[in-house]
């Protein structure tokens, strides 16, 4: 006989099993971290003291950009430009032979010492250029002005009728020349242009007698047969050329600007001051007055200024050396006498 089966089995659980296996707690996709894997900057760190700022590594940090770098690119760029054109070699040549020749053409020679140097500044325009420093330094002292009639006045009036007749240069002679001396402290004395010779009565006192006034006016007598003021001006376009050098270098204009006074005015001075103290020196010989004089003002004003800047820094050579150049030009003083 058989057995009819049910047509649904009866559900039955099967046996609780002895142990329960551990499942796989891993997580299949990474869980960040709550710790930084860098370390944060400061301001961002709990109980970090508070910083304003944020401190970039050396070589990200903001450069320093000049103002003028614009400037400069463009005018390399300019430069650069004018070099890819066809015609950039012969428009050098034309430049180049210009300038030889606006340079040759205005060449002269110094009188007294020979020197010959580039002065395209004329005595006119010298002369014209001079009159606003006249006007200038009379508005200034106006009031201050001795008159004629005083001895000082007198005594610096016998001193240039001496010298004036040994000054050598075209066009000195017929010059209005003219003395104005000014009751001031200050030691100083110059000629301008034109003939105009400025004496301040501070400088009296160190020069003593008439042959020191002779060193000192000579000195600047000097200065205007070279016509220095001319040069001066004249050596205008180089600095300028040299400023635009430097610029290539991308050096700034105050740095520019000290380089060219340190290694190209500054000297020229000097050269000026040398010379007008040697052309002063023959005009002081040839006057008859005594050259030694010359020495021992120079001397009063070593002693008197003490230890000056460094005679690289300087417009004026320093009086030690003023001395010796002097010392060295007796022979030939001896010469003319």
């Amino acid at each position: 006989m058989f057995r009819i089966r049910p047509p649904f089995r009866a559900f039955q659980l099967p046996p609780r099993p002895t142990h329960i296996p551990l499942r796989n707690t891993q997580s299949p996709l990474p869980l960040r971290s709550t710790q930084p894997t860098h370390p944060l900057p400061l301001p961002f760190r709990p109980n970090a003291p508070h910083r304003f700022y944020q401190k970039h590594p050396f070589n990200r940090r903001p450069q320093y950009k000049r103002f003028n770098g614009s400037a400069s690119s463009g005018f390399l760029a300019l430069l650069y430009r004018w070099a890819a054109r066809p015609t950039f070699y012969r428009d050098i040549g034309l430049l180049t032979a210009g300038t030889a020749t606006i340079y040759t053409y205005n060449l002269d020679t110094v009188p007294v010492s020979g020197r010959r140097r580039f002065n395209m500044i004329s005595p006119a325009l010298e002369e014209s250029l001079g009159k606003a420093t006249v006007e200038q330094v009379r508005q200034e002292y106006a009031g201050r002005i001795l008159p004629d009639y005083d001895p000082r006045v007198q005594q610096v009036k016998r001193v240039l009728e001496r010298l004036l007749p040994f000054a050598e240069g075209e066009g000195l002679r017929d010059l209005d020349w003219e003395v104005t001396v000014i009751d001031a402290p200050e030691q100083n004395a110059f000629v301008a242009p034109g003939g105009k010779v400025f004496v301040f009565t501070g400088i009296l006192p160190l020069c003593r007698d008439e042959d020191g006034i002779a060193a000192v006016l000579g000195h600047e007598i000097a200065h205007v047969i070279a016509h220095h003021t001319a040069e001066r001006l004249s050596r205008t376009p180089l600095l300028l050329l040299g400023l635009a050098a430097l610029s290539l270098l991308d050096i700034s204009f105050s740095s520019s600007a000290l380089l060219l006074d340190i290694f190209l005015s500054m000297p020229a001075s000097r050269k000026h001051e040398a010379e007008a103290d040697y052309i002063g020196l023959m005009m002081m010989a040839q006057g008859c007055f005594r050259p030694a004089a010359a020495l021992e003002f120079w001397t009063r004003m070593e002693k008197m200024g003490g230890q000056g800047p460094p005679q690289i820094l300087s417009t004026h050579p320093s009086n030690h050396n003023r001395g010796e150049m002097i010392r060295g030009w007796h022979g030939e003083i001896m010469h003319l006498g």
